[in-house]
């Protein structure tokens, strides 16, 4: 009996060790696998996705940054520690300086296994195509079924496809018409007043990237030119193109910048928290900045 209680209790000290030697990730030791390999979006360090299913999302969004130029990182990580994911993914795409300059076209996407949490955070030259309800939407449906039951590799591969289908313009326009009441009531229904706030606010934002010339909901952002600057303020002026068309419409937009002396930096009239300023990630990434949208869910 005295040496089964030693085993068992070598057995638990053991199973301790691993659990506490687990690695915490962090926006800075994440493995920057974009860098050494332009065609790499995943970063997988701890093998939570299989290396089929990274290889089927790395070409998703191979394809997709050659069509629009949006840049993207895809994290499946065992643990961020306490962090919460949302201000995780903004440092990342942030620091790592995710989309082109002046597009703010990049997208961060999070899955922490021991959180059960997959976090979607957008740069604001994306929130026109992928408002927070519709990241909301490819979690609660496409995803977390599969998250749910720890089959990662299906859920991160029904989120993505879908995620790349809006991104390129391949979804049907049909399909997202006939949606629209569904969404409502869903939203209504599980989040009740927030819900509908939600649903009015992506319904606002889909009907920004509607062409006035063809009726197409495929306006996506090409350029942005500053306009004039105060000390509290820029405006810009922001171009669109239709991918179906190619008619053009120009739109102002302004930021308004923080005065007081511990400034934040410049808060961007239409992002869900704010748009910070971008990095580089060793020139591999365009120097994108995060407007604060997207979504995240426990599952």
């Amino acid at each position: 009996m005295k040496i089964r209680s030693i085993i068992i209790g070598l057995v638990g000290f053991i199973c301790a060790l691993n659990i506490n030697a687990q690695k915490i990730f962090t926006p800075d030791n994440l493995p920057k696998v974009h860098l050494q390999d332009r065609t790499k979006y995943v970063c997988n360090p701890s093998g939570v996705l299989s290396q089929a299913a990274t290889d089927s999302i790395d070409a998703m969004f191979y394809r997709l940054e050659q069509q629009t130029g949006i840049e993207t990182v895809i994290a499946a990580v065992p643990s961020i520690g306490e962090a919460d994911a949302f201000d995780f993914c903004h440092e990342l795409l942030n620091s790592w300086g995710v989309g082109k300059k002046g597009k703010d076209n990049g997208l961060v996407v999070l899955l922490v296994v021991d959180q059960r949490v997959i976090q979607f955070y957008t740069g604001y030259g994306l929130e026109g195509v992928l408002p927070d309800a519709i990241c909301k939407r490819i979690q609660v449906k496409d995803m977390i079924p599969y998250l749910k039951e720890n089959r990662w590799d299906e859920g991160m591969l029904a989120g993505m496809s879908k995620v790349v289908s809006r991104l390129d313009g391949s979804m049907e326009n049909e399909e997202q018409s006939d949606d629209d009441m569904s969404l409502f009531i869903f939203l209504a229904l599980t989040f009740g007043i927030p819900g509908i706030l939600m649903f009015f606010a992506w319904y606002a934002d889909r009907q920004q990237r509607k062409c006035p010339s063809c009726g197409e909901y495929k306006l996506v952002q090409d350029s942005t030119k500053l306009l004039y600057k105060s000390r509290s303020a820029k405006t810009y002026e922001v171009t669109y193109v239709c991918k179906n068309c190619g008619h053009k419409v120009r739109r102002k937009r302004t930021s308004y910048n923080s005065i007081d002396s511990g400034g934040s930096g410049p808060i961007i009239m239409g992002g869900s928290r704010g748009s910070f300023g971008g990095g580089s990630f060793g020139g591999s990434f365009g120097g994108g900045m995060g407007g604060g949208g997207g979504a995240g869910s426990h599952f």
